[in-house]
């Protein structure tokens, strides 16, 4: 059974790979955002929602030494806060988000990123796939992505600066 999920995370830790620069591009948007004074709002369905709650915390409380915090907000389960608390300098981050999810954020001009597993969502900005069919292959995929994306939000935010 080892060896079927290792080949499981290897075949979609080598898609990541393959996705990075799509991964680029979407942190280079989001640290232009940021930079405009936006926000980050996150979401996620179901048990994503946990995982919206740790890409807040990521932005806001940086681990590492010297990187700045950025603003951000956890909405849970509930992307229909994105028309109350959202504004067009701002970033949707969703996670597994469901079909409609983003269309208020991009009536207000947010960007909108969708960290997805195998949901439909050509309505967003940058649409991030976790390419596995094992949903906790596909978690881990997404939990990688978030960390690269803040990663790379700070490098951009750095060179701007």
């Amino acid at each position: 059974m080892s060896k079927v999920l290792d080949r499981v995370r290897d075949v979609a830790g080598m898609a990541l790979v393959e996705d990075v620069g799509a991964v680029i591009e979407a942190a280079c948007d989001m640290s232009g955002r940021f930079g405009r004074g936006g926000r980050l709002l996150a979401f996620g369905r179901a048990a994503a929602a946990a995982d919206a709650a740790h890409v807040a915390v990521e932005f806001t409380h940086p681990v590492i030494v010297g990187k700045r915090a950025l603003p951000a907000l956890c909405l849970g389960a509930d992307p229909s806060l994105l028309p109350v608390l959202g504004r067009p300098q701002d970033i949707a981050v969703g996670i597994r988000p469901a079909a409609g999810d983003f269309a208020a954020a991009r009536e207000l001009g947010m960007l909108t990123i969708a960290l997805t597993a195998n949901e439909a969502c050509a309505q967003a900005d940058h649409v991030l796939p976790a390419r596995s069919e094992d949903p906790l292959v596909a978690r881990e995929i997404h939990i990688t992505m978030y960390h690269l994306l803040w990663e790379l939000v700070h490098v951009f935010q750095e060179a701007a600066a």
